[in-house]
């Protein structure tokens, strides 16, 4: 079973930093796309980091300069590197791969994890 678990979240005050981490059931050998999403109450889920196959990265104003994707093959892990945090980064942070994973076999998935909360307090 193909499936991204997400952890690290939790509760920071303005200014902290936070890292949170994906880790893949299976060994993921092509992406086409993987990344960090979020959902505040109330709003949309919205992109806040992520990779493309080529290996550029892609980061929305909001966070730029603040925020850092990376990823290791080798502990089929994607991370997500907060510093210099507000209120306004509070939200569930899930994370996606859309790619080509190594499981009996390979096939293409988009795999999204079940979320891990950020609190940010003022």
């Amino acid at each position: 079973q193909v499936q991204l678990v997400e952890s690290g979240g939790g509760l920071v005050e303005a200014g902290g930093s936070l890292r949170l981490s994906c880790a893949a059931s299976a060994p993921i050998l092509a992406i086409n796309v993987m990344g960090w999403f979020r959902q505040a109450p109330g709003k949309q889920r919205e992109l806040v980091a992520g990779i493309l196959s080529g290996g550029s990265t892609h980061y929305p104003d909001s966070v730029k300069g603040r925020f850092t994707i990376s990823r290791d093959n080798a502990k089929n892990t994607m991370y997500l590197q907060m510093n210099s945090l507000k209120p306004e980064d509070t939200a569930v942070y899930y994370c996606n791969v859309d790619g080509i994973w190594l499981l009996f076999g390979t096939k293409k998935y988009d795999v999204w994890g079940e979320g891990t909360q950020v609190t940010v307090s003022s």
